[in-house]
């Protein structure tokens, strides 16, 4: 901090004596001067700057960049740029990624400027808000962007800018072999934006520790940024969306392969140590696999999100990392709650006179429990407001609480854990009474104690409660609309049709909305094929099964040699990935196509029991125009014929 001031004493010296400047960054960035108190310093190995211009137009922000020294910054513009030209790609295709790509200029040997992003924070600091074990828990993000996209229609924006833009890193990172991947060089914009920063290792040169490489995943793509796409902790159709994203997103640049190798290839030679021979190029050549069909790349990488998605080291790193940070943290960090936008403070709301807990209210949405409504009285004349909280949340008030001061002036927490079988109202009942008497001795603790800002804060009003208020206390199941019959059968599925030189290929790619068990369980999905008529069961071919959901990606092709051969190893190896089973009938002249139906049913697997049947479909493919691919979805039902 002292050499930091030093160093802003020596800039402010500069601009008394040169007026203005022009940044490095861009020449179209003209500033007269530092803002002092705006800068700071990250806690990264190399202590990067943060720093803050006065613009020279009057009417323009503060301009903030990033100063690093101790870094080659040119593997950081050329790592931007690669990702700037595979955006130009998506974009000539008609695929926006909703990529955000930021200005890097090496100004020296090992040091340069950054553009700095603003309302964006790092994926750590979102997550310790739940605790320093905030990287091993799925809501964070969610409840993150939640806090600033309060209103429906704005988080439903947030979540579709975060489905694409994780899709675009996914691919980019996986492509480039960008390693070193912790939660603080991977940030995220309240409008859901999510971008990668500091590319200090690319084309797979992986950070050891001992033997192992820390990067043991394909790519980052953790739980929690499935929570936010799915909408929950269960897979939805909008997973689908982003698998197929994240495979459209990969074949179109694996058909530039050349022209990636060749840009790179030129840069051989300009000493940058992770880009030095063609061992290097070979990386960007293996990862974006020209040899494969569009068919064959799209299993590959679906597979790729699926081993990065169950990758446990991912989330360990990230832990790791926030252990060590915590040294760095100064002592006048504030605890702040997760689920609040802003801080208040008794000055700005007014004091409280009187909380007292109304209520315990039935919710679906996001999430299926019970809030409870707190009824605030203030000492300015009628103002009386009702803000509804979870018991999570009045538990996070009291850890953030037990930071700040002992526990000897704070009363004692109702146990999360309720002994018996009280399931549902019996439990909400009882803690209300229980969180009644908290908050009533929180207000009427010590003055440091209840005038302080966090109790404040939480007492405050949130859009959702200014929203709630005057609203049925009832609302419908988010889900009501799939509820379905007992023993009903139903749901969709996504398929891709061609026929060429003589074969038929069909690829499964995804199933929607498929009815839960009678037990009310989500059923372990497959799906089964016959290409009928088909009089001894010959052509039946099954893809691996799916645990536990009524969403299932598959996104594989079962391969037959012939009409009338067995898929290698037998019948089926449930449990493998299906890379090289690909559905293709071979040897069926065209003319032969149009006697031919394909018959698929989903069935969910029971172990030692029959299995169940989800749903099927028949469809005839003369109603098919087999001369291109037919993609769509196709409603599965208990008989029938299918349409697209």
């Amino acid at each position: 901090q002292g050499i930091l001031r030093e160093g802003l004493e020596d800039v402010k010296q500069f601009f008394k004596a040169n007026g203005s400047c022009r940044l490095p960054l861009s020449p179209s960035l003209l500033v007269k001067g530092i803002v002092p108190r705006d800068c700071s310093y990250f806690n990264s190995n190399a202590v990067p700057l943060k720093l803050s211009f006065q613009n020279v137009d009057p009417l323009g922000e503060n301009i903030r960049v990033i100063f690093k020294c101790g870094d080659d910054l040119r593997q950081d513009m050329l790592t931007l740029q690669m990702i700037r030209i595979m955006n130009k790609i998506w974009v000539q295709e008609g695929l926006d990624m909703r990529m955000v790509i930021f200005r890097c200029f090496s100004t020296g040997r090992g040091r340069g400027m950054v553009e700095m992003i603003p309302n964006a924070e790092t994926l750590r600091k979102i997550q310790v808000e739940h605790g320093v074990t905030g990287s091993f828990k799925d809501r964070p993000l969610a409840d993150w962007l939640q806090k600033h996209n309060p209103e429906e229609d704005e988080y439903e924006k947030a979540v579709e800018n975060f489905i694409y833009s994780c899709a675009g890193c996914c691919v980019a990172t996986y492509v480039l072999g960008i390693c070193d991947r912790h939660n603080d060089n991977i940030m995220l914009k309240t409008t859901g934006h999510m971008f990668h920063i500091d590319f200090g290792r690319f084309l797979g040169h992986a950070q050891m520790f001992g033997n192992i490489k820390r990067d043991r995943a394909p790519f980052v793509f953790t739980s929690d940024m499935a929570y936010v796409i799915n909408g929950g902790d269960k897979p939805s159709s909008r997973f689908h969306d982003f698998v197929d994203l994240c495979c459209q997103a990969y074949n179109l640049i694996r058909k530039h392969t050349h022209l990636f190798l060749n840009l790179l290839g030129l840069m051989l030679s300009c000493g940058i140590p992770e880009l030095s021979d063609l061992e290097d190029l070979k990386y960007v050549y293996d990862a974006l696999r020209p040899q494969d069909s569009d068919a064959d790349a799209t299993t590959y990488f679906t597979r790729l999100i699926e081993s990065s998605l169950g990758s446990v080291a991912t989330k360990l790193n990230f832990f790791i990392h926030n252990l060590a940070q915590m040294k760095f943290t100064g002592s006048d960090a504030r605890p702040t709650l997760s689920f609040a936008p802003r801080t208040h403070t008794i000055k700005t709301s007014g004091r409280i006179r009187d909380v007292f807990l109304c209520r315990h209210e039935r919710v679906f949405n996001p999430n299926k429990g019970y809030t409870y409504v707190v009824k605030v009285q203030r000492e300015s004349p009628g103002e009386v407001a009702f803000v509804q909280r979870t018991f999570e949340e009045f538990q996070e008030l009291h850890n953030k609480l037990r930071l700040l001061f002992p526990s000897s002036l704070l009363p004692s927490f109702p146990s999360r854990f309720i002994i018996g079988r009280s399931r549902g109202e019996a439990v909400a009942e009882r803690r209300k009474e229980e969180l009644n008497g908290y908050i009533w001795h929180l207000i009427h603790a010590a003055p440091e104690v209840a005038e302080c800002d966090l109790i404040y804060t939480f007492f405050h009003p949130l859009p959702r409660d200014e929203k709630a208020a005057g609203t049925n206390p009832t609302p419908k199941p988010a889900d009501a609309t799939w509820a379905r019959p007992l023993g009903k059968v139903g749901g969709e599925v996504k398929l891709s049709i061609s026929y060429k030189n003589n074969k038929l290929f069909i690829m499964v790619m995804h199933i929607r909305g498929l009815p839960p068990l009678q037990d009310g369980n989500d059923p372990d999905p497959y799906v089964k094929t016959y290409l009928l008529p088909d009089p001894q069961k010959t052509t039946k071919r099954k893809t691996k099964v799916a645990r536990k959901t009524c969403n299932p990606t598959y996104n594989e092709m079962v391969r037959g040699m012939g009409m009338g051969m067995e898929e290698p190893g037998g019948a089926m190896a449930e449990g493998l990935p299906h890379s090289a089973l690909q559905l293709v009938y071979d040897g069926i002249p065209r003319g032969d196509l149009q006697q031919r139906e394909l018959h698929l049913s989903v069935l969910s697997e029971e172990g030692f029991w029959e299995n169940i049947l989800l749903g099927e479909v028949g469809i005839r493919l003369r109603d098919l125009d087999l001369a291109q691919e037919k993609m769509g979805w196709f409603a599965l039902g208990s008989r029938g014929h299918g349409t697209l």
